[in-house]
């Protein structure tokens, strides 16, 4: 039997690298070598098998090669839902405001702004506020009015979206939130003695989050600090504001102090 000498042994090392280094770049050169169609159809391909991070790659290449081919457009459309699926979150804000700026006439634009809605919306407490339950409503806002702004901006400039009932049904949830935040913070101004403050952020849950479940302890909230202040009048008119929506229903039930003990927040 004849032996392979340690040289040639060599060689079909090298030749075997060099045969796996090619195969390597191979499937990004093809891409950089490729039309604006080729490369369409291969990122929608990853897309559709959920392959984000292919996706993004070959929608960027196409995004950059080719800024003005008519499938360019649609790539960036496209490219926004893979960033949010993706999981990156700021890359999908970021690339729908550019469509949105580019392209504020576009039919679909409101694509674009339910998926900046959608990145807000999703904002999920870490591990450890899950673990421990903790309250939403205690924490500032900013992301649920960012998704709110951009809900409302689905619904009210384009009613006929096949996007404006799902952010209807979401609005009414951040809505809810939101009303309770303000609540709190009323709250917290009454139980301190700030109730000029605290009369301010319960008619401000009036004003701006009617249907709120939060309405009527901010109208209860709202009749305590004018109690405080001697705004005798303004505090029978809110009273019989909520005799007149909620019945007669006692205001203490609803009273400035009946924020609901949590076990692990025994200063409340």
């Amino acid at each position: 039997m004849t032996s392979i000498s340690p040289a040639w042994r060599t060689l079909a090392l090298i030749g075997l690298a060099a045969l796996t280094l090619a195969a390597c770049r191979s499937a990004p050169d093809a891409v950089e070598r490729s039309g604006p169609e080729i490369l369409y159809a291969r990122a929608k391909s990853s897309l559709d098998s959920q392959d984000f991070n292919n996706a993004i790659r070959i929608y960027e290449a196409l995004t950059a090669r080719y800024p003005f081919a008519p499938q360019s457009r649609q790539a960036r459309l496209d490219l926004i839902y893979a960033y949010y699926r993706g999981h990156e979150r700021e890359s999908a804000t970021d690339a729908a405001d550019q469509f949105i700026r580019e392209n504020p006439t576009h039919p679909r634009v409101d694509y674009a702004w339910y998926i900046k809605g959608l990145v807000d919306f999703e904002r999920t407490p870490n591990a450890l506020e899950r673990l421990f339950r903790a309250d939403l409503n205690n924490r500032p806002p900013q992301t649920a009015e960012r998704a709110f702004a951009a809900f409302r901006t689905v619904l009210e400039r384009y009613p006929r979206s096949a996007y404006a009932a799902d952010s209807r049904q979401r609005m009414i949830y951040l809505r809810n939130r939101l009303a309770d935040y303000e609540l709190n913070v009323a709250r917290y101004y009454f139980k301190r003695g700030a109730y000029v403050a605290a009369a301010q952020r319960s008619k401000q849950v009036v004003e701006r989050y009617d249907g709120a479940p939060s309405v009527p302890d901010a109208l209860a909230v709202l009749v305590a600090s004018y109690e405080k202040l001697n705004l005798s009048e303004l505090a029978e008119q809110t009273r019989h504001v909520y005799v007149e929506n909620f019945g007669e229903q006692s205001l203490e039930s609803h009273g400035a102090a009946k924020q609901k003990k949590r076990w692990w927040k025994p200063w409340q």
